[in-house]
């Protein structure tokens, strides 16, 4: 089966974990046996602006086309503006972008199905490009569009639901995402698809490298964005500070929120226990999981949260929250916890039973880490993928 990924979402050289997740499903996808090329499509950075502003010169330095894990993928330049101006024609402008680029593939790779990730502007640009070919079309709601684009005004939500309602078939990657749109013309076309892990992170785990062995690691990785609850984490740590003074908590990401979480820290008096390591290389962020003792990302946006199951496959307690697209993985209580959306004193007293109970702690990471194994691989993942990819060329 020949499959053409479409996403703006992929590594590349100017961020390299951008959509890393998607890498590993196409990865995965291939080893099930598909044939896959991925289109990403990057802003256009014309003169002068690739050489007075420093993120567009990065964009205007990515090449054309890499190899990567012998994967084809091509990064064509689209038109995008600024702060989101005009985003409900982002898919217009999209699908400008790669038709040519597809219209080479296409010469020597004869793809059966188009699979989009995101609804606008991904989804768009594939659709009006798949006017020509007419192959089924499938796309991957990651929570974006249903979290943020439905609401953003009339003009990019009409935008949306004329991708949804063309597409033939939807995935998202959690139920609650299935269910924000429980009222829709299209919600008979989605079936629930969680993402995954690569499974060798379930074998491969780094040993623990704390030095003092009473001192209690708490991680978080993230966007610095404010829905991310980083700044509800290190006001729990505040009130449990004076009865654990050892706590150490380290935040991996960068963000705009980084100024505001770093003078809280200040302010609170933690500046000895906080550690702002910024935008780390995948397998050191997987080091540092697999080093921690709790992962804890209070977050109140997730659509599903693939970091919260990589910290699971390193058998460690994850704290996430109530209501978002983690809940399909963690049973609270039982391989993990859920505590109420930006509730300090909920999180404070989970966070103090985990640091007291070393022992629970440590059953319950395990249990986690067995339910990744079994539910939460790409490899099955990919299985589901390509099930719906039969059932839609067929």
């Amino acid at each position: 089966m020949k499959v053409l990924v479409i996403s703006h979402m992929y590594p590349s050289t100017f961020n390299s974990m951008s959509g890393i997740f998607i890498h590993q499903q196409v990865k995965a996808l291939i080893e099930q046996g598909c044939e896959v090329k991925v289109v990403s499509p990057v802003p256009w950075a014309a003169f002068p602006i690739n050489r007075i502003n420093h993120k567009w010169r990065a964009y205007s330095e990515i090449p054309y086309k890499v190899n990567m894990d012998s994967i084809e993928i091509y990064y064509p330049r689209y038109v995008e503006f600024p702060k989101g101006y005009l985003f409900h024609k982002s898919g217009v402008f999209m699908g400008l972008g790669i038709k040519k680029t597809i219209e080479d593939i296409y010469r020597n790779f004869k793809f059966e199905i188009i699979h989009s990730n995101v609804a606008l502007p991904d989804g768009y640009g594939a659709m009006l490009v798949n006017e020509k070919y007419n192959v089924p079309h499938g796309g991957t709601i990651h929570g974006q569009d249903f979290q943020n684009t439905l609401n953003k005004n009339e003009k990019c939500r009409k935008a949306l639901f004329k991708v949804l309602d063309r597409v033939d078939k939807i995935i998202t990657v959690s139920s609650k995402l299935q269910r924000l749109v429980k009222d829709e013309s299209f919600y008979s076309k989605i079936e629930v698809v969680n993402n995954g892990i690569d499974k060798t992170y379930l074998h491969n785990q780094c040993k623990d490298k704390k030095e003092k062995k009473h001192t209690i690691k708490i991680l978080s990785v993230s966007n610095l964005i404010k829905t991310k609850g980083v700044d509800i984490n290190i006001k729990a740590i505040a009130k449990l500070i004076a009865k654990y003074p050892d706590i150490e908590y380290e935040i991996i990401g960068e963000g705009p929120e980084k100024p505001r979480l770093v003078s809280l820290v200040n302010n609170l008096g933690l500046k000895g226990n906080v550690k702002f390591l910024g935008k780390l290389e995948h397998d050191i962020v997987m080091r540092h999981m697999a080093s921690c003792d709790i992962f804890s990302l209070p977050s109140y946006s997730e659509g599903f949260g693939v970091v919260y199951i990589e910290a699971m496959s390193q058998g460690k307690t994850v704290i996430g929250v109530k209501g978002e697209g983690i809940e399909d993985a963690i049973i609270h209580g039982y391989n993990g916890f859920l505590v109420q959306r930006e509730d300090v004193g909920d999180l404070t007293k989970t966070l103090d039973f985990l640091i007291s109970n070393e022992k629970k702690r440590i059953e319950i990471g395990e249990i986690g880490k067995k339910t990744v194994e079994e539910n939460f691989t790409w490899d099955i993942n990919a299985k589901k993928v390509i099930s719906i990819y039969d059932s839609l060329i067929k």
